[in-house]
């Protein structure tokens, strides 16, 4: 099976992400009625650019090349597509970062309401077990039942703060890189 960096053109050293486009209209969201430099990408076109950039290693160098007609290639809304491009997934880290943040505020938080129940269940078992009689089997279930539920309390803090984070902190490193990318207009062959 080739490797994923076969499937791409490379020059001086940086895999291209190549776009052939007819109009500069294209590129961008057509219900996004702002500015032309603050209009949304075509989430087409957005996406493309992540699956690629999200494909390699994040050291991996990329250029994204964009063609245009030769009669369009040099006007001046050409030109501007970088500045948006760049706009657009500058915005689109800031996103994965509130993202995080909360994601992270929310992780705190059950894991202080995790610890709290833990902590309670375990005080619990403590009081069944000194209590009734050890040897009682309806007083060993409830206090093995209190273990595992204080356990299972745990179980969204430890999803939250091992797991859910990191893809966030992934995506908005790949927004970053595409933000900073080096981007080129040329003329369709």
């Amino acid at each position: 099976m080739p490797e994923i960096e076969s499937l791409y053109r490379k020059v001086n050293g940086k895999i291209l992400i190549e776009i052939d486009l007819k109009s500069v209209e294209q590129i961008f969201n057509s219900l996004d009625h702002a500015p032309f430099h603050e209009k949304e990408l075509d989430p087409d076109a957005a996406q493309y650019i992540v699956d690629i950039v999200d494909d390699f290693p994040l050291k991996t160098p990329f250029r994204l090349v964009i063609y245009l007609p030769v009669c369009i290639h040099c006007k001046e809304q050409a030109g501007k597509i970088p500045a948006a491009i760049r706009s657009h997934f500058r915005y689109r880290m800031l996103v994965q970062d509130l993202k995080f943040r909360e994601k992270f505020r929310q992780g705190r938080w059950a894991l202080l309401v995790g610890l709290t129940f833990l902590t309670i269940a375990l005080l619990a078992r403590q009081v069944v077990a000194a209590y009734l009689a050890a040897d009682h089997l309806l007083a060993q279930i409830f206090a093995d039942a209190l273990l595992i539920i204080g356990w299972v309390a745990m179980w969204e803090p430890v999803t939250i703060l091992l797991y859910q984070l990191w893809p966030i902190v992934k995506m908005k490193k790949v927004f970053e890189k595409i933000s900073t990318m080096e981007i080129e207009i040329l003329p369709s062959s």
